[in-house]
């Protein structure tokens, strides 16, 4: 079997295994992974910068014991630094290049990892399809007709495709989940304050973002946890300290849980009967499993939630064209696509007050959310309302320039109009998904799980969030879930190196 070929076939762990070994060398396995790369990359389109010759160095004087040696990996354009690597943000502002790396790569270059490419991501991580005018179209290795969702979507396709078995990823509003969906991968949302931001950022979009990875395996996601959580002395959050490690409670049996499912859109939205479907082959995986599942219903989460989650972005996005316009020296609103310039000038248009407001709202119904939900170990639930959609279908069905049209024409004092513009832009916007907020906004975990496979092929997974601070319990019940479902078999049907086509 060649080296591509192991590659395509083994998650982080087990190639770590092989170079512990001594039977596969980092310098191999990085070679690997860019030929695989670069053979892919006119298919998915999922690289921002290549860092082939870097990571070859690092190949060379990498420490052969350490957990996750030699592994090849991506790092998201978006939100974290790596010294000397310019920064995109999938943006076309001239990039920022950090002259320090963040505390999360310092711990996964610690870890052995070799980043050899940051990957895709759509301007500035706004849209939950990875699609920018700076980096054109981002693809599914599953059908590159169809998206692989967003914001975390050139590292969903890069693990999709085998051309590293794991790769960072960051989720403010589903954008873990999303892509992982999309793609057929596990994605493991966290705690608020599990894993550090800094020193990039304290916190971003008001506590709202995590970082941490789309993975193959479950084991994956709880290893490269165990190997990147724990605040710094920047961090303005701690999450509550695990039990044990992460990777052994993936590895233990999680016993009979208490498990609701949740099945209605917030937003009162369509969803597809193969969201629907997705959702009850988890339900009967979980149930084969031996626990018990309730039916739940949340009437306080809706719209007028989902509404302050979008002024809450709004207002952040506002304040980061600011600073952009201040890093750069002039303003950027020529440089960035109506979307986002949409948004910004939302936020410039809602009250600091107005804002305050919003966040209080969101707390207040969160807390309510963490106690109704408490005597359950986790809530199924979906990610996506309908299957992983086209390429180029998620314009807002022309919002963006019917709602820039208006803003135009309004004074700045008339937010009842405002809002009504914002009720709008989240139908036009949020139509592809309507759940991922909510966990964002709790703090809580949430995991995605790759449970279903369309009829046409197409990977469309769940999620399962947890209690605040316990992805002990996610880990265990999702590594219980592939076991049963087999989803760690799957591969997207791309050409491998010997030739064949593999796939569900």
């Amino acid at each position: 079997m060649s080296i591509e070929h192991v590659l395509w076939e083994r998650d982080a762990t087990g190639l770590a295994d092989l170079v512990h070994r001594n039977e596969i060398s980092p310098p191999e396995l990085v070679d690997a992974a860019i030929a695989r790369a670069e053979a892919t990359r006119p298919d998915i389109n999922a690289i921002a910068t290549p860092l082939y010759e870097a990571a070859r160095a690092r190949a060379k004087t990498v420490d052969r014991t350490l957990p996750l040696a030699g592994v090849p990996f991506a790092l998201k354009d978006l939100g974290i630094g790596l010294k000397g690597v310019p920064i995109h943000g999938g943006s076309r502002i001239p990039p920022f290049t950090a002259d320090f790396s963040s505390v999360m790569v310092e711990r996964y270059l610690a870890a052995g990892l070799i980043p050899i490419a940051t990957s895709t991501s759509p301007e500035h991580g706004l849209r939950l399809m990875t699609e920018s005018a700076r980096f054109g179209i981002t693809r599914n290795p599953w059908n590159t007709g169809h998206t692989t969702g967003g914001s975390s979507g050139g590292s969903a396709a890069l693990v999709a495709a085998g051309v590293v078995p794991a790769a960072h990823a960051s989720d403010g509003g589903g954008s873990i989940r999303v892509p992982s969906a999309c793609s057929g991968l596990v994605g493991l949302k966290t705690s608020r304050g599990r894993v550090p931001l800094t020193p990039l950022v304290s916190e971003s979009w008001y506590g709202m973002v995590v970082d941490h990875a789309v993975s193959r395996s479950v084991r994956d996601t709880a290893l490269l946890l165990d190997l990147t959580h724990g605040a710094d002395p920047l961090s303005p959050y701690a999450a509550r300290a695990p039990q044990g490690f992460f990777a052994v409670a993936a590895a233990r049996d999680p016993g009979k849980l208490s498990l609701a499912v949740y099945r209605k859109s917030p937003l009162g939205l369509p969803i597809s009967a193969e969201t629907l479907q997705a959702l009850d082959t988890g339900v009967a995986l979980a149930r084969e499993g031996g626990h018990t599942v309730e039916e739940i219903d949340l009437p306080f989460i809706g719209r007028d939630f989902i509404s302050d989650f979008c002024k809450t972005v709004a207002s952040a996005v506002a304040g980061t064209m600011r600073g952009e316009a201040q890093r750069v020296g002039r303003p950027v609103t020529g440089e960035v696509e109506r979307a986002t310039r949409v948004l910004a000038r939302l936020g410039e248009m809602l009250s600091a007050g107005e804002v305050y407001e919003g966040v209080q709202r969101l707390n207040a119904t969160a807390r309510r959310l963490i106690e109704e939900t408490a005597r359950f170990d986790a809530v199924l639930m979906p990610i996506i309302a309908h299957p992983p959609l086209a390429c180029g279908s998620m314009d807002p069905k022309g919002a963006d320039e019917l709602i820039e049209n208006l803003l135009d024409k309004l004074h700045l004092t008339r937010l009842l109009k405002v809002k009504a513009l914002f009720g709008q832009l989240m139908d036009k916007s949020l139509w592809f998904t309507h759940w991922p907020a909510i966990q964002n906004v709790s703090g809580q975990p949430s995991i995605a799980l790759p449970v279903h496979v369309t009829a046409d092929g197409l990977p469309l997974g769940i999620q399962a969030a947890g209690r605040p601070g316990d992805e002990e319990t996610l880990l265990s019940f999702a590594a219980q879930m592939e076991k049963l479902s087999g989803w760690l078999k799957r591969r997207a049907p791309l050409k491998v190196p010997d030739g064949s086509a593999q796939g569900f």
